[in-house]
């Protein structure tokens, strides 16, 4: 969905953003060497658990 549609989110679809958001932030840490990479793993496998967000992950992937 393109940000600036005037159409408003499903909870599906704001779920999804928040938790790309999320692991954009999360990736940045790592980059800037802020987290380890287990600690990266282990928050973005807690995030992708407790949103529920394993198929979005599988869908990624494919």
């Amino acid at each position: 969905m393109n940000e600036h549609s005037r159409e408003p989110m499903t909870p599906e679809e704001k779920k999804k953003a928040l938790f790309l958001r999320q692991k954009q932030t999360l990736d940045l840490f790592l980059e800037r060497n802020a987290i380890s990479k287990k600690q990266y793993d282990k928050s973005l496998g807690d995030l992708i658990e407790k949103m529920g967000i394993q198929d979005l992950m599988v869908k990624q992937e494919d």
